[in-house]
């Protein structure tokens, strides 16, 4: 009865429209107040626990340093680079505006701040080169779900506090799949392209030679470099290096490229403070969500009735995916997260699924709800920036949608993947 009280109340609220964070507070409360042995302070505890967390201070600062970027004139040098890298290649500007999302994810850590800051300046660019607006948007939007599977990464620090795995491993895993992502959607850029114009190959929109856009972008380029460097050489923690990269945009986007007039700094930080509020609203609510589960024996309860119909470790992988790829299209992914991974993680772990390897798959999954209708955070935000009608972008995102699924599967039941880098670097799993 209780789990379906949890359970039941939360997504009602849900359907009539009340906030995540207030759902799982209010679904929590009346779970509580229905168990005897339990009162209402165990839900105060687990809110203030919730956030009281050292690493989530890293989720505000690389918000902070995303949209210093954005501003300073730190994101527009680093599409100059690749429009003069790949601009001839095939697919000319959509290969540019892949590889964009990919160079500006590995800085700004959030889906939408890279869907923000490349669509304003390349959706326009796309439209003059021959694209219809529509694909345009949609391509922004998917590959913009690259700034999630990237390190540095907001949603990885969220699994890694849920799950209790090492930041560090976590972000090393995304790398290559994050390249595997963007190296499809180029795939099926150039095969749409090819045979919507049948054209070859396109002159770079801007001039100059890329000898120059490197020399113009370069402390832009050096800013990944100094911060995963940071973390990954043991100078400084995950949270310290989101520290770093706030300080480094600041100094670079106002007293070396001068396009960011300090004035404008308090203003940045309130509103990505603002952003971020909501966001530790969930994870709080979510805690106390997560410890009725943990008493009601939830989890345990559906890993032994997942095992008892089935013990293929590739069935559940396939069944826990369609799960995450229909919660990601209604849920927004720290939400998810936070809730599916005390759920999903005791499952895996009993089949042999490495964490860090379901922390990239399971925030893969969820990323690919950023661009799917209807609650695709990803689509709005392209379809606002590109001034494109929801409806016409909407219509043009399921081939990404194929072509990201596709990657999806490929990361999945290749662990390898996820797993070289953490291992060969770090010594992860001897």
């Amino acid at each position: 009865m209780t789990t379906a009280i949890l359970f039941g109340s939360f997504f009602l609220f849900l359907l009539i429209g009340v906030p995540i964070g207030i759902a799982l507070g209010a679904a929590s409360l009346l779970a509580i107040a229905y168990i005897p042995f339990l009162n209402f302070d165990m839900y105060a505890l687990g809110l203030v626990s919730g956030i009281d967390s050292f690493t989530l201070i890293a989720v505000v600062l690389f918000t902070l340093a995303g949209s210093l970027m954005a501003q300073g004139g730190i994101s527009r040098r680093l599409i100059a680079v690749a429009d003069r890298a790949f601009g001839r290649a095939p697919g000319d500007l959509g290969t540019v505006t892949i590889m964009s999302c990919l160079f500006f994810a590995a800085i700004s850590g959030t889906g939408s701040a890279t869907v923000a800051a490349i669509g304003l300046a390349l959706i326009p660019a796309l439209v003059e080169r021959g694209y219809d607006r529509a694909y345009a948007g949609a391509m922004v939007a998917s590959a913009g779900g690259l700034g999630v599977m990237i390190p540095p990464s907001v949603v990885m620090i969220v699994y890694a506090v849920a799950a209790g795995v090492s930041v560090t491993a976590l972000f090393m895993a995304g790398i290559v799949p994050g390249i595997v992502i963007a190296l499809t959607l180029i795939v099926y850029n150039i095969l749409h392209r090819r045979r919507a114009l049948h054209e070859g190959r396109a002159e770079p929109m801007e001039g100059g030679s890329l000898l120059a856009a490197l020399n113009q972008a370069k402390l832009a380029l050096a800013m990944p470099l100094v911060v995963l460097g940071g973390i990954y050489s043991g100078i400084v923690t995950p949270t310290e290096s989101s520290a770093v990269a706030v300080v480094y945009a600041l100094v670079v986007s106002c007293f070396v490229y001068r396009e960011l007039p300090l004035k404008a700094v308090p203003k940045m930080m309130l509103e990505s403070a603002l952003l971020v509020s909501s966001v530790l609203v969930i994870i709080g609510a979510s805690v106390a969500f997560g410890r009725i589960i943990a008493l009601e024996k939830i989890p345990t309860e559906l890993a032994q009735f997942v095992l008892s119909l089935t013990d293929s470790k590739y069935v559940v992988l396939l069944a826990a995916l369609v799960l995450l790829l229909i919660v990601g299209t209604f849920l927004e992914t720290l939400a998810a997260i936070v809730i599916l991974t005390p759920v999903l993680l005791p499952i895996m772990l009993q089949l042999g699924v490495d964490p860090v390897h379901f922390g990239i798959v399971m925030i893969v999954a969820l990323a690919i709800g950023f661009v799917t209708p209807p609650l695709g955070a990803n689509l709005f935000m392209a379809a606002q920036v590109g001034g494109i009608p929801f409806d016409r972008i909407a219509r043009r995102i399921f081939p990404w949608v194929a072509a990201m699924v596709v990657a999806l599967l490929i990361i999945t039941f290749v662990p390898w993947l996820s797993l070289v880098l953490p291992e060969t670097l770090l010594g992860y799993g001897r």
